[in-house]
């Protein structure tokens, strides 16, 4: 009889092990998303030069892993293209490409009629390279990376298990690009506004 009793436990372990696993790989944590996105420069000033830059878009591509139903960590992808004017003792302008690279904490609030929304905090870096074009170069702008912040609220409409549609406004804080030239140094705080909306596959 104990011998009975110890294989019934062991098979109940067994199959209670089985359906953990199973509801954990039918969780679906991995989410990758493509967005397209606006892109708009707070225009900021310092040092006898006013800067500002041209409102423009471009695309956001994310990895986010769901640890639970609450919180999540993701990074991301973007591209924009614009151009810094600036206005001052050396008047210049400046077309770069935009690549922006960040990861952020996400914190999932409750679902309501298959809407998420949700917040993120996060960190990364923006890297601002002159494209070099007729019009818009400058004689010794070259490449300049800026830590960046980002913060942002979003929300995610369920069509399916396994995709989505998602609308998210991201802010960007960071030092104004120079282009390591003094003349170009506002030596300020700007901003980047990015909202953006795209679809999200789960798996």
């Amino acid at each position: 009889m104990k011998l009975t009793y110890s294989i019934q436990r062991a098979v109940v372990g067994g199959i209670l092990a089985l359906v953990s696993i199973a509801a954990v790989a039918q969780e679906n944590r991995s989410e990758i998303s493509i967005q397209g996105t606006g892109f708009f420069t707070k225009d900021t000033a310092g040092n006898g030069t006013f800067e500002r830059a041209n409102d423009t878009g471009g695309f956001l591509i994310g990895y986010r892993y769901n640890f639970n139903r609450w919180f999540a960590a993701e990074a991301n992808y973007g591209y924009d293209r614009n151009t810094q004017f600036y206005f001052g003792a050396t008047p210049a302008c400046v077309q770069s490409d935009i690549h922006q690279i960040t990861g952020s904490a996400v914190v999932k609030l409750p679902t309501f009629a298959r809407l998420q929304p949700y917040a993120l905090a996060g960190a990364g870096a923006l890297v601002f390279d002159p494209t070099g074009n007729s019009g818009g170069s400058f004689v010794g702008a070259t490449l300049e990376t800026k830590p960046t912040f980002v913060y942002g609220v979003g929300a995610q409409y369920a069509f399916t298990r396994h995709l989505s549609l998602r609308a998210e406004y991201r802010g960007l804080v960071y030092k104004a690009p120079s282009f390591n030239l003094a003349g170009l140094n506002t030596d300020s705080w700007t901003q980047i506004v990015q909202p953006s909306a795209g679809i999200v596959f789960r798996f």
